[in-house]
Parts: structure tokens; C-alpha cells; sequence
């Protein structure tokens, strides 16, 4: 490796936190790649290249890239992103062909024309998701993830993963992803995986386990993929309730072993109320008691009914309890309850998760809001930059809005995961 960096490629690389996360370490970053198909201005590129320069960045659909060459992207040593979760089956074979294909416009797909056809294939992998991809779809549970797994010992890589709420090792988020690594077979990695018992592996030895450590809690289960791409899209797990993928897991040779572990920190936590702003919040974040432009009719009790006038009593109706009749479009009257949401949100613990949905003035369930000095509020972009653990306005550029800043860090991760992660991947990798 030159200059003894680490060289990285970043795909869906939306504001960058994979590569701030990284970047702390001994990583560089040769190229990146950031494309939101579903929006005309491209935002999250715009900021990227603002933060950390054009040089080296594409704002092109990655199907388009890998499928003219995967020759454009740059030999590197790591290949980072987290990419949209989709459904992952393999929807036809082809004759003539190498193999399988997955469904058109589906990126995991775009991932494995890279690990495939690049010449110099990166030994390394570090990806992330929502955690439901290891119990999805509900008819087959764990199947996405059983093709993936499948698809990436093809490629002859093993993979370990762990699903990590980063405020369970003292982040400032309660977010949940699952997170993990592949190693290509002609590393020292996999061969060190080859070797240990997988229980040890999962718990001690391995990168994930040495970043944030566990206690195993359940039995260790082993698995065997069997069939191709098409036959595990058609047959995993068929009508399963229960998805076989425990929260901690690794794949070497086509034999999974997952168990669940739960962390095992106990060191200093972040908690809400220390990232406040406070003083610095101007008006149009905090909550009003004005009225709202047009009454909202709402059953609150057995039929009885509640007109909310003002903006508080919407934001109080949409936190509180509800057990109420409604009806449909079309007339199908329902029952309907949820519980109370914590109203104001507590300041003594981790936030709640971020939303894509947390910026705007619109009162809402899910968004955070707080207690201060000055009355209620919602939260402001730094705030919720520092719930990701990104620095102070790196969303804040010209033409892009707080409410889209807002959207940025719910769809973001927590820096703070990827840089223990990476800190101890750089470790093994320097060595092979």
C-alpha cells in the first residue's frame, strides 16, 4: 500500500460518513461514488464534494458505471457503503453468461459486478444496513440475507457480521444497523477465520468483537447454504417464521455459525441533553401555541370527540395515547391504539433514532422534541449532526435546507461505529 494508507472506494456514500468515520484511521479514500435517483438536484453530492472535494467523485447511477466498466473505479484495498435495502432475489439465469442476475436497478447487484469483475479485486469489504435485512422478506425470513451470504461466498470471500445499536457502547443514538466485514480468501483474515472456532471468532478474535466487545448469551448455531443463487432465492427457509440469522454471525466456506451476544461496555455515555445548543436556537424550532390554520376533529375516548385549535395540541394529541375508531377511504371503519411516545424526549439518556421525516415545522409522532430554557422545541441540524457524531454544520451549504439537512442525518450512520470498526480492520489489514 502507498504511503502506507489504507486505499478505500465509498459507494452510496450519501454525506460522508463512512469516510469521516475512516478517515481518523489510516484509511485514504480514492474514489466515491453518491447518486440519489429519486431527486433532481443532487443534495447529498453536492455536500460531499463541498466537505471533501470533487476530485475522485461520481454523481452517476452506479448500474451505469459498473455495467459500461468496473475499470473506472480505482484497485483498492477496502470497498465501503451502505447500500439501500432492497430485495435481493435472483430473478433469472442466463445462458451465455457467467451466471445469475439479480433484478434490474437492485444495488447489491452492483456491489457483486464490482467484487467480480474488477481485475484486482478488493480484499476487504466493510458494509452496512438496516437490521431487518437479516429477517426479510416475511414469507422466506433471512432469505436476502441468505443470497447475499451465498453470493459472497461465490466470490470467495467470508463474512462476518454483528447488529450494533450504537448506544448500547455509549453513542448519543439508539440507532441499530447491522454492519459487516468480508475477507477475501487470499487474505491472512480468512485463514485465521478457517482456524478458530467460530463461537471465539464471534466473541473475541474477531474484528467486530474486538471493537466492541459481548457477552455470548444464546447457543451457537450452525448452517449450511445449500444450492445456487436460484435455488436459495426459491426454497430458504420457505414459510419460516423465525429468521435462522441470530444478531452475530460468520460465513467461511458455505457453513454459517450465528449466535446472539449482547454488548458488554460499560465505560462513559453520551446522553441527549449534553449535545443541546441551548442559547444559540433561534424561534422557529421552538413550538407555538398558535392556531393552526384549520381545526383538526379528532376521536380521543369512546367515541368522543376533541377539536385541536393550536399547534401544541397537535404535537400533544400526535404523542399521546390513542384508542379510537377510524375509517378508511372507502368506509371501513377500524379500531385503532398505540401507546404514548416519551413527550418531551428525555435528556438524561441516548436520543431516540433519527428519521428521514425529523426536519419541518409540521407537528409529528416521531420527531424528537425537547425541553429547554426558552419552552419546547424541535431539534436543530446540528444537533442532529451531533447525534451522528458528525462535526458542527457539515450538512450546511448553500441551497440545502435544514429540513433536507435533517433527512440527511436520518438516512446517515453513526460516525462513531465506523471509526472502532475501522481502527480495528486497519490492524489486520496492515498485516496482511
Amino acid at each position: 500500500m502507498e504511503n502506507n494508507k489504507i486505499k478505500v472506494v465509498e459507494l452510496f456514500a450519501g454525506v460522508g460518513g463512512f469516510r469521516l468515520g475512516l478517515e481518523k484511521n489510516n484509511y485514504e479514500v480514492v474514489w466515491s461514488n453518491q447518486w440519489e435517483p429519486s431527486t433532481k438536484i443532487q443534495h447529498a453530492s453536492k455536500v460531499y464534494e463541498e466537505r471533501f472535494g470533487s476530485e475522485n467523485h461520481s454523481n452517476e447511477d452506479i448500474n451505469e458505471v459498473v455495467t459500461r466498466n468496473v475499470e473506472e473505479i480505482p484497485d483498492h484495498d477496502l470497498l465501503v457503503g451502505g447500500f439501500p435495502c432492497q430485495d435481493y432475489s435472483v430473478a433469472t439465469t442466463l445462458q451465455n453468461s457467467k451466471g445469475l442476475k439479480g433484478k434490474k436497478g437492485v444495488l447489491w447487484w452492483s456491489i457483486h459486478k464490482i467484487l467480480e469483475n474488477k481485475k484486482n479485486k478488493p480484499k476487504y469489504l466493510f458494509l452496512e444496513n438496516v437490521d431487518r435485512l437479516l429477517k426479510s422478506p416475511a414469507k422466506q425470513r433471512g432469505r436476502d440475507f441468505a443470497v447475499m451470504l451465498r453470493s459472497l461466498n461465490d466470490l470467495d470471500y467470508a463474512v462476518e457480521w454483528r447488529v450494533i445499536n450504537a448506544a448500547e457502547y455509549g453513542m448519543p443514538q439508539r440507532r441499530k444497523r447491522v454492519f459487516f466485514i468480508g475477507y477475501h480468501k487470499s487474505t491472512d483474515v480468512y485463514k485465521k477465520i478457517q482456524n478458530s472456532k467460530g463461537i471465539d471468532w464471534l466473541t473475541k478474535d474477531g474484528i467486530i468483537a474486538k471493537a466492541f466487545p459481548v457477552k455470548n448469551t444464546a447457543l451457537f448455531n450452525e448452517i449450511e447454504l445449500k444450492g445456487d443463487l436460484v435455488e436459495i432465492t426459491n426454497e430458504f427457509n420457505k414459510n419460516g417464521k423465525l429468521s435462522p440469522f441470530q444478531n452475530t454471525g460468520v460465513l467461511i466456506n458455505g457453513k454459517i455459525y450465528t449466535t446472539k451476544t449482547a454488548p458488554n461496555y460499560e465505560g462513559k455515555k453520551i446522553n441527549l441533553g449534553s449535545l443541546l445548543q441551548n442559547g444559540e436556537v433561534t424561534d422557529d424550532f421552538f413550538i407555538k401555541n398558535n392556531l393552526l390554520n384549520k381545526p383538526k376533529v379528532v376521536n380521543v375516548k369512546d367515541g368522543l370527540k376533541k377539536v385541536l385549535t393550536t399547534e401544541l395540541q397537535m404535537w400533544e394529541y400526535l404523542k399521546g395515547a390513542k384508542k379510537e375508531r377510524r375509517k378508511t377511504q372507502d368506509g371501513f371503519e377500524y379500531n385503532y391504539s398505540e401507546g404514548a411516545m416519551i413527550y418531551p424526549d428525555s435528556l438524561e439518556n441516548a436520543s431516540r433514532t433519527i428519521i428521514t421525516g425529523e426536519g419541518g415545522k409540521t407537528p409529528s409522532r416521531f420527531k424528537h422534541v425537547v425541553m429547554s430554557d426558552r419552552g419546547l422545541r424541535r431539534l436543530t441540524p446540528i444537533e442532529l449532526e451531533r447525534l451522528n457524531m458528525f462535526p458542527d454544520n457539515h450538512t450546511k451549504i448553500d441551497g440545502v435546507t435544514d429540513t433536507k439537512r435533517a433527512f440527511f442525518m436520518g438516512n446517515a450512520l453513526v460516525v462513531g461505529v465506523i471509526e472502532k470498526i475501522g481502527e480495528s480492520l486497519q490492524k489486520v489489514i496492515k498485516n496482511g
